[in-house]
């Protein structure tokens, strides 16, 4: 019978501060915004926050990383020698997030790294659901490599239609303990969670061990790379470590919020496309003598801060379509010297369009339900593929866990 690789862990949590100022937004989101990042800056200075604990990659071309890992790993350190937290031990915890959508409900837990593998050609029980760029773990693996904590934005997915394993604990909210519920900072909307301990964790850990049994427990939604950065991490510890040690050593977890695919406020997003410092006119041109097919899917073009047109592009799947254009649009901006970036919001796309030089593609979303038949039949989606939720609604930082 095999194991779920979802489990209860010991979770801390600020005993002290402004929880509104605590929490604050995945590292990678609004690369691009540098005011985004600023206004967070200017808000918690000199207050108790996960920011201080973190590297927002709008920075990551002004600072050293290795400074700013330095850093992070000291604001850890603070936090346990003035004992701001309070550890929970051995449990989930529940959360209800407000997004743009609705209701999204969630897990958090531990998620074991000897059961996942990020390959294109993995057969574990937890796989990726885009391919991991190498370049992109070395930031993240010097935040975690001498890190005392770990503070989780990495969302995984479920495969649960019938509901049984995150959706029963919102009936069971009265019979917990609430730990918080504060509105996020920028327009994150309201969260709320609870610890899950006695019968509610029997209950989650029994509808795990049945979903345990399928060929995919897991899918990686957001964080891909944060995992695939503690997954190498962990695999350089393991080798000094007897397989006793290895079975209860700390890093060989991973602090995640499980989400069911099915759940209503699981919105899968699409991710944009923007190209800056190029001609776009000569661009364009050569974009579609390259892609444009009759019967491709269909994509918005954007230049000058507005919607230009459309380009059919070829491709027999949604992946395959996206691979194709991320192709040419490397391939190309290498050649010419432009660079690229990802942005999830169209308006953040639009604003950006207006710069001179630059041209976006708007991608359409997903159908939800074929991700884990794809990951299943054809490996991974090219990188940056999808979005869980809008920008706004993507995964804060909030719960902690020690892994040293």
């Amino acid at each position: 019978m095999n194991k779920p690789a979802f489990v209860p862990t010991d979770i801390l949590l600020p005993a002290t501060g402004d929880m509104a100022d605590w929490s604050v937004i995945a590292c990678d989101q609004f690369t691009s915004e540098r005011d985004y990042w600023d206004r967070v800056d200017r808000r918690v200075a000199d207050k108790l926050s996960t920011y201080h604990m973190i590297l927002p990659e709008a920075y990551l071309n002004d600072v050293n990383p290795l400074d700013m890992a330095q850093s992070a790993n000291a604001a850890m350190r603070g936090c346990l020698e003035a004992n701001v937290f309070e550890e929970l031990p051995h449990c989930f915890v529940y959360v209800e997030r407000h997004v743009t959508g609705g209701i999204r409900r969630g897990l958090v837990g531990a998620l074991d790294l000897d059961a996942y593998d990020y390959s294109p050609a993995s057969a574990s029980p937890v796989r990726a659901s885009e391919r991991t760029v190498a370049d992109r773990l070395p930031p993240r693996m010097k935040i975690r490599e001498n890190a005392p904590l770990e503070l989780p934005h990495i969302m995984v997915l479920i495969d649960d239609p019938a509901l049984t394993v995150v959706e029963p604990l919102h009936a069971r909210t009265h019979a917990m303990r609430k730990l918080y519920d504060f509105e996020l900072m920028e327009g994150g909307g309201r969260i709320a969670g609870w610890q899950v301990t006695g019968e509610e964790l029997e209950g989650v850990e029994h509808a795990l061990e049945v979903l345990a049994q399928r060929e995919v427990q897991i899918v990686i939604g957001d964080g891909n790379h944060s995992l695939a950065a503690a997954k190498e991490l962990w695999n350089r510890t393991k080798a000094g470590l007897t397989p006793e040690e290895a079975a209860r050593h700390p890093a060989r977890y991973a602090l995640v919020e499980l989400n069911n695919v099915y759940d209503p406020g699981v919105i899968f997003q699409p991710i944009h496309r923007v190209v800056f410092g190029v001609d776009v006119e000569k661009f364009l041109e050569v974009a579609v003598q390259k892609l444009q097919v009759p019967d491709g899917r269909e994509l918005e073009i954007a230049a000058g801060g507005k919607k230009i047109g459309t380009i059919r592009v070829r491709g027999r799947s949604f992946g395959g379509m996206i691979e194709l254009l991320q192709s040419f649009i490397e391939e190309y901006a290498a050649m010419t010297g432009g660079e690229v970036d990802y942005i999830h919001d169209e308006e953040s796309l639009l604003k950006l369009t207006e710069e001179p030089g630059a041209v976006g593609f708007l991608l359409p979303a997903m159908d939800k339900s074929e991700l884990f038949k794809t990951v299943i039949s054809d490996g991974v989606f090219p990188k940056k593929s999808f979005s869980i939720g809008h920008a706004r609604d993507k995964r804060y930082y909030l719960e902690c866990r020690k892994i040293k």
